[in-house]
């Protein structure tokens, strides 16, 4: 079990929300990049404030020290032909890979309700069967093969609140229909939010693990959220995710999946909260700290020198 090549990476999401400006607006992109690095971790995911180019790009990640994880794709295949996907992917995959990133966060963002559809109730989300779903899953596998044989990508697939793949029969059917090409972001937060069975999901689809967004929930404001039939942005405005230890889900089964797996990539921190509440540096050097007690027989050497 090769486990010493999984890395500890952090989302600026924990600065700087990707869509909603009031959440760490006023958060320089240098901050986040150096109090990552700080805090100890060894990458980042993408978000908004970073250059979309390598030119860019690189000399801000080499100055802070860190690796670029992986960056999240806005897809849209549940409503266009794969290629039109990949025209929309081929400049955000470059960048990736031009980046050093072997992973390509997938979001289906198509059959969402409204105009604004983070902002539309919970209990509008889109259920896997408002579609074929043997040919939405045709297609999604599809697209897994040309952005790995194009980009040397993996597609890491993202299970999400309010979007087409989210409760834990939608997933699990998913990923019955895909192909082993499909790789699949495991994150806590959303599936518990979900209802997503951890412990399944692990034990029968753990080979399809890719890549892991480590957030937490808080039980008190989830039971606001469903009660209130809130929308999503307004759920994470009212603090619905922390950072991971902080909230009440059990990580037991992705410690043990991590402990008995061959995994080999990246534990993300991630949260989604107001940093105006939640001091963005203190937060991500809690969150720090307790991943490496909680995964540390399984973190690289580096990680755990540190």
């Amino acid at each position: 079990m090769m486990t010493s090549r999984i890395r500890l990476g952090v989302s600026p999401l924990s600065w700087t929300n990707d869509v909603l400006p009031d959440l760490g607006d006023n958060i320089a992109l240098e901050t986040c990049l150096t109090q990552a690095a700080f805090a100890g971790y060894q990458g980042t995911e993408l978000g908004r404030k970073f250059p979309r180019t390598h030119a860019e790009l690189a000399p801000l990640l080499h100055k802070a020290g860190l690796q670029l994880a992986s960056g999240w794709h806005s897809g849209f295949l549940a409503e266009r032909s794969v290629a039109d996907e990949i025209v929309a992917v081929e400049s955000h995959a470059g960048l990736l890979r031009a980046s050093g990133a072997d992973v390509m966060v997938y979001g289906e963002c198509g059959c969402m309700p409204g105009s604004h559809p983070l902002d539309e109730p919970l209990s509008l989300s889109p259920p896997l069967n408002c579609l074929n779903a043997d040919e939405y899953a045709r297609k999604v596998s599809v697209f897994a093969d040309i952005l790995m044989d194009r980009f040397g990508l993996k597609l890491a697939y993202h299970h999400h609140l309010m979007m087409l793949v989210e409760q834990h029969h939608e997933l699990e059917e998913f990923l019955t229909k895909t192909s082993d090409r499909v790789g699949l972001v495991l994150d806590s937060g959303h599936a518990f939010a979900a209802g997503v069975d951890l412990a399944q999901i692990t034990e029968k689809f753990g080979h399809r693990i890719v890549h892991i967004h480590l957030k937490d929930v808080r039980a008190d404001v989830l039971h606001r959220v469903r009660e209130n039939d809130l929308s999503f942005n307004d759920a994470v405005r009212a603090g619905l995710f922390t950072v991971p230890g902080e909230g009440c889900i059990d990580y037991s089964p992705l410690t043990d999946f991590i402990a008995r797996s061959d995994y080999q990539g990246w534990l993300i921190v991630e949260a989604e909260q107001d940093p105006r509440k939640e001091e963005p540096s203190a937060a991500v050097s809690r969150a720090f700290r307790w991943v490496k007690s909680t995964f540390s027989p399984s973190l690289s050497a580096e990680e755990t020198a540190q």
